[in-house]
């Protein structure tokens, strides 16, 4: 049971009840997550907002969910990692052994991987990486765009993992835990 109770669709009403029902347009449901965020219609409007200008950038969506898992898996948030999970296996069409990789911030394929280190060094020590680990991601070809969108994954990410760990958001997707901590 959540800690926060979820506004269901049918009860939601104001701007709570469009930005449900523009979640379920856009995915086909209407996810557990977004059901809580929408006690507060600021929050769902600005993950929203987020998400999808992040959607419309130059990393595929293949990368974002690889990137998720990542971020999932070193906050140790259950509820991310089992959404992407599924999210990467069904509509990605990422590998099972690509979303095992990503757990891990790895990749079989070069520049994806270099992402992901990257991705994983800013996470870590808070934006602050070394020289060393910028060249090597552009010596792999990441541009400064996709840096630019690798840090508003992170802050995406963050935000969920965040927001589901603290409200304990009852997992509504197949369930993968998180190998740092039960969350």
């Amino acid at each position: 049971m959540s800690r926060i109770a979820q506004i269901e669709p049918p009860t939601a009403t104001g701007t709570a009840a469009a930005l449900l029902e523009q979640v379920q347009r856009t995915l086909g449901v209407t996810p557990n997550m977004t059901k809580v965020m929408a006690n507060s219609p600021a929050l769902l409007k600005g993950y929203l907002a987020l998400s999808e200008a992040l959607g419309g950038g130059v990393i595929p969506a293949a990368v974002r969910e690889r990137l998720a898992m990542a971020t999932a898996e070193a906050n140790g948030c259950g509820y991310c990692l089992s959404a992407h999970s599924y999210i990467g296996a069904n509509i990605a069409k990422v590998s099972a052994d690509e979303l095992e990789r990503a757990r891990s911030a790895e990749s079989s394929d070069p520049h994806t991987a270099a992402l992901l280190s990257l991705s994983n060094a800013i996470l870590q020590n808070a934006g602050d990486v070394d020289d060393a680990t910028l060249s090597a991601a552009r010596t792999a070809g990441v541009t400064d765009a996709e840096i630019g969108e690798v840090v508003g994954h992170i802050a995406l990410n963050v935000l969920t993992n965040y927001f589901n760990t603290l409200a304990q958001v009852e997992i509504d997707w197949p369930v993968v835990s998180p190998r740092s901590r039960a969350a």
